[in-house]
């Protein structure tokens, strides 16, 4: 049975986010509940080279949607082709993210840690 107080435990997840005192927050969240932190990466470019040369095991990931004036996109898509669930993040509403990527999981800044916790768990259905 999971302890549900480490409900990432064993899970390796993929922060982009380009704003540090945000990434190191969350990347604090994930790590009390039993996840590994690949990150904070706040970059686009840089995040979808790690991504796509595989050279990091990525269970999950939080993007951000905006990275310094750059979408996340190509990142999301590079996921999606590599079965990686993630979710966007944005302190914007849902109107924000391009209509072609709203089916995704999205969590609103500031965060909800139980909401945020709960979109990446293993459990949770991904597309």
């Amino acid at each position: 049975m999971a302890d549900e107080s480490k409900p990432l435990q064993g899970c390796k997840v993929l922060v982009v986010e380009d704003d540090y005192l945000v990434a190191l927050a969350v990347a604090g969240v994930l790590e009390e509940a039993g996840a590994s932190v690949i990150g904070p990466v706040g970059w686009a470019d840089e995040a979808l080279s790690l991504v796509e040369s595989g050279r990091e095991q990525v269970d999950a990931a939080i993007l951000d949607v905006d990275l310094h004036g750059q979408k996340s996109y190509a990142i999301a898509d590079a996921l999606v082709q590599r079965k990686i669930r993630f979710i966007f993040a944005t302190g914007y509403g849902e109107e924000s993210v391009d209509p072609r990527y709203q089916r995704h999981s999205r969590c609103q800044k500031p965060f909800d840690e139980r909401a945020l916790l709960r979109a990446l768990a293993p459990s949770a259905a991904r597309s």
